[in-house]
């Protein structure tokens, strides 16, 4: 028989598991202010937190969309640096290990200018 609470650390996992898509830092946040043990009220007070269900879509939709490649497209062409596009993803946002990107990168064009198409790139991710 449990004790009526949950370790906040737990959070992040318990709000996936009922459907929610809290990023990192969503996450960093909600277990900063909870309790050391979150009850069952306190914990519904986080679960119906404004914003809380969000549509989720794809994960890869959100995190590869070509729109926020946009922004590092400096000639405005499609293309980025192979080089910026690994800062991109290693160092902004939900950070990727190198070895990830190295894995994303496999199947991945690059130009004899070291520039990757982002919008091919999105594609190819999405595709896997």
């Amino acid at each position: 028989m449990g004790v009526g609470r949950v370790p906040r650390e737990t959070l992040g996992e318990l709000l996936r598991a009922l459907g929610q898509n809290p990023t990192q830092a969503e996450i960093a946040d909600i277990v900063s202010s909870a309790p050391r043990e979150v009850d069952y009220k306190t914990f519904l007070t986080i679960l119906n937190r404004p914003d809380g269900f969000k549509p989720a879509g794809t994960p890869g939709a959100y995190y590869f969309s070509p729109l926020h490649l946009t922004l590092f497209d400096k000639e405005g062409n499609g293309f980025i640096g192979a080089g910026e596009l690994r800062y991109v993803l290693t160092q902004l946002g939900e950070k990727m290990t190198d070895e990830e990107v190295d894995e994303l990168l496999k199947g991945v064009q690059i130009g004899p200018d070291g520039n990757v198409n982002y919008e091919s790139f999105v594609r190819t991710i999405l595709s896997q």
